[in-house]
């Protein structure tokens, strides 16, 4: 019989602000944005909470819990660059341009 790990939580909407608060520290994709999350779990940074208390929100930092926590971040940092790329592009009129007549 071989032993599998026990599932993890899906995250809940604090784990997706955890991730979101990691990223806003240090704006990096996968995998830099893993140690940026491993450090402040570490010291607690993000409302006192460890790897434990991460943990129950879904957050998990073992080697089996990776994949989805790859997933999810790579999810809300994709969705963050996407809208950083629409607020840049929405188009401003030069000064001194002719206003169009109506």
């Amino acid at each position: 019989m071989v032993a599998r790990p026990a599932p993890t939580p899906a995250p809940s909407a604090d784990a997706v602000e955890f991730v979101k608060f990691c990223y806003q520290r240090r704006k990096v994709g996968w995998p830099e944005l893993y140690d940026e999350m491993c450090g402040v779990a570490g010291r607690g940074l993000f409302r006192g909470w460890g790897p434990d208390d991460l943990a129950t929100h879904g957050i998990g930092f073992s080697l089996g819990q990776m994949p989805a926590l790859a997933a999810l971040v790579t999810e809300i940092v994709t969705e963050d660059r996407a809208r950083a790329k629409a607020r840049t592009a929405v188009a401003v009129t030069p000064a001194g341009a002719p206003a169009s007549a109506g």
